[in-house]
């Protein structure tokens, strides 16, 4: 049975929930009441207590939501042109989420939403939806990872694309998925053959 996650799920550190995502489907209501949808492949997670979080050192008008309500999107412009989607975990007044970084979707190219900016690009997700609830009712939800879908294989390595804080192993991925943004060294691509794919009869 399909089981849309609630804002409890979010209400714990990132570095428990990230990897807890892996798995799980994203769901997005277009304007023309078509579905997309789409399996989560890898996370990352942050928090106040590092350097690599936006909201390290203090609370600013471009970080704000990042201290609000667990549940809700932040989404913020990185280079001035690309859209990074988080999702805000732990509690109120506190600094924490998780960023999507990949998401595979059935019967489309592995590659198309292989890293955030991919991500947001083929899901519609920009500053706009900064704050948004995640909810059914909003056009935007999260489904339980399927007991069918073999998730043994996640691999946790450090983060990528940060300058601060780069030892820490707060990021996640399945490795059998061909879909990953950027592979820890020495793990191999799987080939089309051995990868994992989602099935679109499993969809939402």
């Amino acid at each position: 049975m399909t089981r849309i996650i609630s804002n409890d799920f979010f209400r714990r550190p990132a570095e428990i929930v990230a990897p807890n995502l892996i798995g799980c489907k994203l769901v997005k209501r277009q304007i023309n009441g078509e579905i997309i949808w789409g399996v989560i492949i890898e996370t990352e997670a942050y928090s106040q207590i590092e350097p690599g979080c936006h909201g390290y050192q203090r609370k600013t008008p471009s970080n704000e939501t990042l201290f609000g309500e667990p549940g809700h999107l932040y989404v913020y412009l990185t280079y001035g042109i690309h859209h990074c989607v988080n999702v805000v975990t732990d509690r109120s007044s506190f600094a924490s989420g998780v960023l999507l970084r990949s998401i595979a979707i059935a019967d489309e190219d592995e590659r198309v939403a292989a890293g955030p900016s991919l991500l947001a690009r083929r899901f519609g997700l920009n500053v706009s939806h900064d704050g948004l609830p995640i909810s059914i009712e909003n056009g935007l939800w999260l489904i339980e990872r399927s007991s069918t879908t073999n998730m043994h294989n996640i691999l946790c390595t450090t983060r990528v694309g940060i300058s601060k804080a780069k030892e820490l192993s707060w990021r996640w991925y399945l490795q059998t998925s061909r879909s990953v943004s950027k592979r820890a060294k020495g793990d191999r691509c799987p080939s089309p053959l051995e990868a994992w794919k989602p099935l679109k009869g499993d969809g939402p």
